[in-house]
């Protein structure tokens, strides 16, 4: 068992957890279980470091004194040779053009010595064609990326002899040259790290299959719903013909759908916000207009139903516009990746820079792509997708009403309606919280959220309300009470859970959130340990699976056809769970193991 080296309270230079920088600490305590030091800096945070990450502070100091001194001998015989006080005063006298000539020598000179130093010789050759390379190469491909980012500061050792500057503005020159060198390994460190090294969604293979298996899905499901007993022992369904598929005038609707939406965000109303800091220091502006823009839809819906348009021709097309939906989203993608190439490293999307064409065309290659202020990403997130999910929920509820012959929707397609009419007012009005989420800050925008966007979310997260035009289920009052329970203790979480993470993330000094505990992190992060983060993991996934749960209730149970929405949506949080538990654990290390012990449930309490 090894001796502790460092005692309570003793001041010592502690490295940053994912740099090489060292900050004066002073030692708290000792685990001798761990061998961890529980440090604290000069702010205050507090970190456990090992015993590798920590030097004494007589180290530094003797490191300082040695990089800041060089040969002062030499320095002496260089000064005592170039003002040689035996030396004539007629020698120091020179006519313009002797120094001129002087000054030509001295710089033919420093050429051929640097040409000499530059000159690539075979074993080079040999590394950059990719054959392997002996100690030696390494050595002179050092001396050569030396001469890369030193220019001068050769020329200087070539001419120490002869200069006749003060030596304060040598020693200014080589901290330049320090730091010009440190800032250039520093961005090749940072332009290697952007590099997406663990894929997601089973790889190169996965995410091809998918872009396949996504489409295929949404039109099976919208497909079953059609039939007269959608069992899935009735697989495959009868397939339409494909003429049938597409209709030019349904495209033609939908891209006036998609840029009236457009519009929309464009407007001038709305508050301005900043987003999350990007890798490079800098925010990017939002407007925050997605609860106008629902309002300006609705009226513009009402103005249809009051000069009698048949908006139940969105129920007769449904197939078609999803077909539509597909091609205008596979064309975005598309059109994102070539945009991508463009990108620059600090704009290309942590999780979409494998450099495997498929994958990064899949996950999103560049992180926020815009066409000057106007985010697309963003854009598609929340507006023609979640804000069309309510007008087709809206259309289902007319067609029922047409087709049955009925005065009044039917109870279930009220409940259907009112829940995720609910859930959508809320991400518009509270639009700013998704500026936080993994899918603005980490995710690219590729074929994955295109196609979840425009296709996905409006499609089959309006599945029930499709299912319940052609299979209308009667419910009781009491029952519809207890489902509507239901839903409202899931928003509760949801929202609550939501609100608090938010909060915390924007401003964790709030004197509001002073009832709020939380593990300090070596990002400068906080892990919360109370309220509903202290309760689970992920409390908002656990509202979400509640309210999903109460979404399909009112399609009774004489098939699971409603209920893919809900298996689908827990599948999906356990992989989000899953993939969020492998990010907090790279980024936050310790902190995030101390919270996983504080925190044991990661979505169900006492169950998983």
């Amino acid at each position: 068992m090894p001796n502790r080296r460092f005692a309570d309270g003793e001041m010592v230079m502690g490295r940053w957890p994912g740099s090489v920088l060292y900050y004066e600490v002073q030692v708290t305590s000792y685990d001798e279980a761990s061998h961890l030091y529980t440090v604290k800096y000069k702010d205050g945070t507090e970190l456990a470091l090992k015993e590798s990450d920590i030097r004494t502070l007589s180290s530094f100091k003797h490191r300082k004194s040695q990089s800041s001194s060089s040969s002062p001998s030499r320095r002496s015989s260089s000064r005592s040779r170039s003002r040689s006080p035996g030396r004539p005063a007629k020698g120091r006298r020179r006519s313009s053009s002797q120094s001129r000539e002087h000054k030509d020598d001295r710089k033919k000179t420093i050429q051929e010595t640097n040409l000499a130093l530059m000159k690539p010789s075979e074993n080079n050759n040999r590394r950059y064609n990719g054959e392997p390379e002996s100690t030696e190469r390494n050595d002179t491909s050092h001396m050569i990326l030396e001469q890369k980012w030193k220019p001068d500061l050769e020329t200087e050792h070539v001419l120490e002899h002869y200069s006749l500057r003060p030596r304060k503005e040598e020693k200014r020159k080589e901290e330049r040259y320090s730091e010009k060198k440190g800032f250039e390994i520093t961005k090749t460190i940072e332009k290697a790290s952007l590099k997406t090294k663990e894929l997601e969604f089973g790889g190169r293979i996965g995410t091809f299959m998918l872009m396949f298996l996504l489409p295929a899905t949404v039109f099976y499901l919208l497909l079953m719903c059609k039939q007269d007993d959608p069992s899935l022992m009735n697989f495959p369904p009868p397939l339409p013909a494909l003429d049938s598929l597409w209709e030019a005038r349904v495209f033609g609707v939908f891209l006036l759908w998609f840029f009236l939406q457009a519009l929309f965000y464009l407007l001038p109303i709305g508050k301005v916000v900043e987003g999350l800091p990007l890798s490079s220091g800098r925010r990017l502006h939002y407007r925050i207009n997605g609860f106008y823009a629902f309002i300006l839809t609705a009226a513009a819906i009402g103005i249809l139903l009051y000069f009698q348009f048949e908006l139940h021709y969105v129920y007769d097309h449904f197939m078609q516009f999803a077909v539509a939906a597909a091609a205008f989203s596979l064309g975005l993608s598309i059109y994102l990746y070539i945009q991508s190439l463009r990108a620059t490293e600090e704009e290309l999307a942590p999780s979409g820079n494998s450099g495997y064409l498929i994958y990064d065309f899949f996950t999103g290659h560049e992180l926020n792509p815009r066409i000057g202020s106007f985010d697309l990403k963003y854009f598609c997130e929340l507006r023609p997708g979640l804000i069309g999910w309510v007008v087709i929920n809206l259309a289902m509820l007319l067609a029922e009403m047409k087709i049955h012959n009925q005065s009044m929707p039917s109870l279930s397609m009220i409940l259907v309606n009112s829940f995720q009419l609910l859930y959508v007012v809320d991400a518009l009005w509270n639009e700013e919280a998704i500026l936080t989420t993994m899918d603005i800050t980490h995710d690219g925008f590729g074929f994955m959220l295109a196609f979840g966007d425009l296709v996905w979310v409006p499609f089959v997260y309006s599945l029930q309300a499709f299912y319940l035009v052609g299979h209308p289920t009667a419910i009781s009052w009491p029952v519809a009470a207890a489902i509507t329970l239901l839903n409202c203790v899931g928003y509760y979480i949801f929202r609550s859970a939501n609100s608090q993470k938010n909060n915390f993330r924007r401003n964790p000094a709030d004197p509001k959130l002073a009832y709020l505990k939380s593990i300090p992190t070596a990002t400068g992060k906080g892990l919360l340990i109370t309220g509903w983060w202290g309760f689970v993991r992920h409390p908002n996934y656990l509202g979400d699976i509640i309210m999903a749960l109460a979404w399909s209730l009112p399609c009774g149970f004489n098939h699971i056809l409603p209920y893919f929405y809900v298996i689908y949506f827990i599948c999906l949080l356990i992989h989000r769970e899953a993939r969020d538990e492998h990010h907090c654990k790279q980024k936050y290390g310790l902190a995030w193991e101390r919270y996983c012990q504080r925190v044991p449930y990661r979505i169900f309490p006492y169950i998983y």
